[in-house]
């Protein structure tokens, strides 16, 4: 693991230390969400999801409901984020790129609401660091979606 990235990684898990899903929408119940499932059904899933630490959430288990990052609250994105920021770092993530999450948004998106300044900065480094580790097809793909979030959602003001 090169210094920057374990560098990053720790980053986020400073900023993101101690945060807990509360009421948010979890793994399981985002992607019963996705799958239009019944109150009862959803009910079901939410006592099944992760609510005290993100860190041990498995990276098969991120993998498998990467589809929730859709459906996700406050609360819920807050939570699961620096999984899957760090899941990524780590290379274990092959069914979803964080990026395109956070990328593909607005500066008031609803689901960003709750961070607060420190983790926007830990999301804006993974996104720099992110864009410095680009290569071909993903450079050419992936550079301008970056660059617009660094200076439109991302930014330090």
């Amino acid at each position: 693991m090169d210094e920057e990235r374990t560098r990053i990684e720790q980053r986020i898990r400073e900023a993101f230390r101690g945060v807990v899903l509360g009421e948010g929408i979890g793994l399981r119940e985002g992607c019963g969400l996705d799958d239009y499932a019944d109150s009862k059904t959803l009910a079901e899933y939410r006592t099944q999801d992760e609510r005290a630490s993100w860190e041990s959430i498995p990276s098969d288990v991120l993998n498998d409901y990467s589809t929730s990052l859709s459906y996700f609250d406050a609360e819920g994105m807050r939570f699961h984020l620096p999984a899957f920021l760090i899941d990524e770092l780590s290379g274990a993530s092959f069914t979803y790129s964080i990026v395109f999450d956070l990328t593909h948004l607005t500066a008031d998106d609803r689901r960003m609401s709750l961070l607060s300044r420190d983790q926007r900065q830990a999301v804006r480094e993974f996104l720099i660091y992110r864009l410095s580790t680009l290569q071909e097809p993903n450079l050419s793909f992936e550079r301008p979606f970056i660059e617009h979030a660094l200076t439109e959602v991302w930014h330090n003001r």
